[in-house]
């Protein structure tokens, strides 16, 4: 049984309040950018008139703006564009980062893995607007590289940015060229933390390479792997904004439209503000729901623990 000290109890909280004071900033920030912005959340359910304000007499109309938006031509193809990119990308980045992951580890040469790992690493680093700018380059249909080995080898330049068939396919590889050397991080380090008896009974019991990766380092990584896994479903509903904004163009909006760049052409440049936050807030609450159902998945499968 414990004993509340009185003395010690003063002293603790003496030695925590620098760490709340330092907190503090970052508290104000979170309020400032994050709850206060919330309040604008009401111009969902109303007939917003700029020119009356947040705060004026607009007109409540409910779930109208909703309806609305549902009642778009476009609104299907959108949903299906975000779902089919952001799953796209988790599945498949998750697959290549776990792979490029046990190659790095099977990588026995210092100098070359280091190498090889700021290569990989470095793509995640540059913005989407320098790197927009340099997809635009490569795959220019008259002067990009990419096109001019397709010509060379006797085919017809392809427009990878204004073509439906392929500007999906170009916005979730180009996604993880730039993503994947980054998501290794974590999976090497999980590689890293396997017991090293577990390699060398292993190797005792005739197991080469390939069988000790197969039952020895993938069971090690299964709880992070299946743990990124659950977490991501908070992400399904996030295509990428930056990437997709500039990358993309009215050519494409069949194949490339997502949530975020709807609400960003309704709500910047056409001036609808309030079906523009009705679709935020759809998204945001469905958002929302994910992640809350996934770390209860977290939690109650894997042990983990938000706090």
């Amino acid at each position: 049984m414990e004993v509340w000290n009185g003395k010690e109890g003063k002293k603790s909280g003496k030695k925590n309040l620098q760490l709340h004071v330092m907190m503090l900033p970052t508290i104000l920030f979170l309020i400032v950018f994050s709850y206060v912005p919330m309040v604008g959340i009401t111009i969902a359910f109303q007939k917003f008139n700029p020119a009356k304000g947040l705060f004026g007499k607009n007109k409540w109309i409910g779930l109208e703006n909703f309806r609305y938006i549902f009642s778009l031509p476009n609104t299907k193809q959108v949903v299906i564009n975000t779902l089919v990119l952001s799953v796209s990308k988790i599945v498949i980045g998750t697959l290549l980062a776990i792979a490029v992951a046990l190659l790095l580890n099977e990588c026995r040469n210092r100098i070359l893995k280091k190498s090889v790992q700021t290569i990989i690493y470095f793509p995640y680093f540059i913005s989407w607007i320098i790197l927009a700018g340099m997809i635009g380059d490569m795959l220019s249909p008259s002067s990009g590289i990419l096109n001019q080995l397709i010509t060379a080898l006797g085919g017809k330049p392809i427009y990878f940015l204004g073509d439906n068939r392929y500007f999906r396919t170009t916005l979730i590889i180009s996604d993880l060229w730039k993503t994947f050397g980054y998501n290794s991080v974590i999976y090497l380090a999980a590689i890293t933390g396997i017991d090293s008896s577990l390699y060398e009974a292993a190797a005792i019991d005739g197991a080469g390479r390939w069988k000790q990766i197969l039952y020895v380092t993938l069971p090690g990584m299964s709880m992070i792997i299946i743990l990124m896994s659950v977490l991501n479903m908070g992400n399904i509903l996030n295509a990428g904004f930056d990437q997709v904004y500039n990358l993309y163009s009215p050519g494409v909006y069949e194949s490339g439209d997502i949530i975020d760049t709807m609400v960003y052409r309704m709500g910047i440049e056409q001036g609808q503000l309030a079906p523009s936050a009705a679709v935020g807030l759809l998204k945001s609450v469905v958002s929302l729901l994910l992640i809350a159902g996934s770390y209860y998945i977290a939690d109650k499968k894997f042990d983990y623990k938000i706090f």
